[in-house]
């Protein structure tokens, strides 16, 4: 920290954090190891669809501060939809446990503390893990994401679109990786081939690739996830009776070895937010907010089109009433395009272990509003567990003065609710008698299955046919037989004793004729 002491510090925090609307509030101001209980530290629920980022090295306090924005926003009745990579954001739907750490902090803040639980429902993926079972059709997952699932390059991507093109073309639904395998089987045979032509074509090498890879990911356990019923966007926007809004938490402890299928089912997620909500424009408390976690995974090999579409997406559904909250290790984790759409930021500790690290520090430092009251470069390095460096936008649109927060300790369970009570919780949802069982309707594997039956029968009808009209020819056997018995006569005739033969024949013939006369 600088040596600089400000009397008015708590005043100058407390104005530049002030909302006059309902706010979320992360903490208390401190400054030179002090903490300032007057000096509150609050996010306007208003400026949360202007996204945020919350950062830190692992163990700093990132998942309880998503924790502590997801049960306040519940409280106001925002819906929330948590990613649960590691199971910790179970705790959300029990009450917190009192212990000295926690009345020493609240102390410490100048707040009371009341243990509180709330509602929440548990997702999984395709029913990997407790969780109500939720997935996607492969025709609505689209080919941009399909391969950045399939880690696909450019050619293979391209490819993938244009059996997306085809099978829309000719009404073949893609419900699951096995239509797309038939689809892809089809279009590379003789009968499918000609059809394929017209739009483009489609090599026997990156067909083979394909395949290859779409049984990559039915090992990986992506046959569960896509499928259908397909999860309607509708039931992520839920409130109880009593107004609070749920939160949707997609338990993704049992693929956490999977990261790219389940960083790319979320941005799924959020297009099909973008793709259904309507536009609203600036309201007083978002109509959801979205926690992307580990989301250095989703932009990891991420190809320029796919990053593209990112960009977009989260560029626009600002004015769709849902805020996005990115959560990871390094800011640069984050592509620069979407770092700078992002209002809020919550920075915990970031270390300067590595080269990266120390260079990611100083890029980090560059990005907040100038500061007399901390040494950045330094202090982001000494922050505390549950400590953060706080910079959001005010209610008026701009960004508040850097500021050493000292966070609230959430009301919820700060731990993991064992796997059991998620399972039950979640076979007690309203939504798992939606859900839980699959649907296997006719699709692309059915259609182009009949359709080759058909070619298969009709080839058949045909060569019996061909077969019915062609003569039949003498015995091979009898033929050769005679044929070699007409050579051997031959020969004898043209031989002396049969040429002997046949004029001793011919004189008997003649003298009986002259016997007669």
């Amino acid at each position: 920290m600088t040596s600089k002491t400000t009397d008015d510090f708590a005043s100058r925090i407390a104005t530049a954090y002030a909302s006059q609307g309902a706010a979320l509030e992360l903490g208390r101001g401190m400054q030179d190891g002090a903490v300032h209980p007057d000096a509150v530290v609050r996010v306007p629920a208003a400026m949360c669809n202007r996204h945020g980022l919350i950062a830190g090295a692992t163990g700093t306090g990132k998942t309880k501060t998503l924790q502590l924005m997801a049960e306040q926003l519940s409280a106001m009745g925002v819906p929330v939809f948590a990613a649960d990579v590691k199971g910790d954001l179970s705790g959300l739907s029990r009450p917190g446990l009192q212990s000295d750490a926690v009345s020493r902090r609240a102390g410490e803040l100048g707040i009371e503390w009341n243990p509180n639980g709330f509602p929440v429902t548990f997702l999984s993926l395709g029913g990997l893990g407790p969780g109500v079972p939720v997935r996607s059709t492969i025709t609505e997952f689209g080919p941009q994401l399909l391969a950045k699932v399939m880690d696909a390059n450019e050619t293979q991507a391209s490819s993938l679109s244009l059996v997306f093109r085809y099978a829309d073309d000719n009404d073949l639904a893609l419900l699951d990786l096995a239509d797309l395998r038939e689809v892809l089987r089809f279009l590379d045979s003789d009968e499918g081939k000609d059809e394929l032509k017209a739009i483009g074509g489609l090599s026997t090498a990156t067909t083979g690739v394909l395949l290859r890879k779409i049984v990559e990911l039915e090992d990986q356990g992506g046959e569960a996830f896509f499928g259908e019923p397909e999860l309607e966007v509708a039931d992520l926007l839920r409130t109880t009776p009593e107004g609070q809004g749920v939160i949707s938490c997609l338990e993704l402890a049992a693929v956490q070895d999977k990261p790219r299928m389940f960083s790319t089912f979320l941005m799924w997620l959020l297009a099909e937010l973008f793709h259904d909500l309507p536009e609203v424009g600036d309201l007083d408390k978002p109509k959801l907010v979205f926690f992307f976690d580990e989301a250095h995974l989703l932009f990891s090999d991420a190809s320029d089109a796919f990053l593209e579409q990112v960009t977009q997406t989260v560029r626009l559904i600002r004015s769709k009433g849902v805020g996005v909250f990115f959560v990871t290790q390094l800011p640069d984790d984050v592509p620069d395009a979407i770092l700078a759409q992002l209002g809020n930021r919550v920075q915990h500790a970031l270390r300067a272990f590595t080269p990266r690290d120390a260079k990611a520090l100083k890029a980090a430092v560059t990005t907040y509003p100038n500061t007399d009251d901390y040494d950045l470069e330094e202090d982001l390095t000494q922050l505390g567990t549950g400590e953060a460096m706080v910079t959001i936008l005010s209610e008026r649109g701009a960004p508040t003065p850097v500021v050493w927060t000292r966070l609230r300790p959430p009301l919820s369970l700060m731990a993991a609710v064992e796997t059991d009570a998620v399972d039950r919780a979640a076979r007690d949802s309203s939504l798992w008698s939606k859900y839980a069982e699959e649907i296997d309707r006719e699709s692309a594997r059915e259609k182009l299955g009949a359709r080759m039956a058909e070619a298969a029968e009709a080839a058949a009808a045909k060569n019996e046919a061909v077969v019915a009209e062609t003569p039949k020819a003498p015995p091979a056997r009898r033929e050769s037989k005679k044929k070699n018995d007409d050579n051997a006569v031959l020969g004898y005739l043209k031989s002396r004793e049969g040429r002997s033969m046949v004029n001793t024949v011919a004189r008997g013939v003649f003298g009986l004729l002259r016997k007669r006369r």
